[in-house]
């Protein structure tokens, strides 16, 4: 269970440092059962992430949080005085995690708010017209840290 304090520190720092990225439109995917060819797919890329260049407050985040990949983001360039920039870390969910950390944060989301309820609506109206199997917050967290372990 995460403290109320730690889910609001986290809220301000997506609301601060975070992105959330929405779009859906057509893919190819491969076919099903081995059949040549490709189907077209109305698909939804779903991901937030938070990226900042200390570390150690986004290991803190991937702990609390056990969902997510915590990785290094590449440099590009110079600065203007030709100095390196600082080495980058980026903290990244995406799809069902990143509604499960919607709905942890949305109480005390500010300016990413708009977006967390795009996030929490679709897998709601998801839920209710699709029957889609998507499970309680609390009963998601269990069966994470199951197959964690089984590993």
């Amino acid at each position: 269970m995460i403290p109320d304090t730690d889910k609001a520190y986290i809220a301000g720092l997506f609301d601060g440092e975070g992105s959330i990225h929405m779009r859906r439109g057509i893919e190819k995917k491969k076919k099903h059962k081995g059949k040549p060819g490709y189907r077209l797919s109305n698909s939804l890329r779903l991901s937030m992430e938070v990226t900042m260049t200390d570390r150690s407050v986004l290991l803190w985040l991937h702990e609390v949080l056990g969902v997510g990949t915590l990785t290094d983001k590449p440099r590009k360039g110079k600065r203007v005085d030709g100095t390196p920039y600082l080495k980058q870390y980026r903290w990244r969910c995406t799809f069902r995690d990143a509604y499960y950390v919607c709905c942890l944060i949305w109480p005390w989301a500010h300016t990413k708010l708009p977006k967390i309820q795009q996030v929490i609506e679709h897998y709601a109206r998801q839920r209710i017209e699709g029957g889609a199997n998507i499970i309680n917050l609390e009963e998601y967290k269990v069966l994470r840290e199951k197959t964690k372990g089984g590993r």
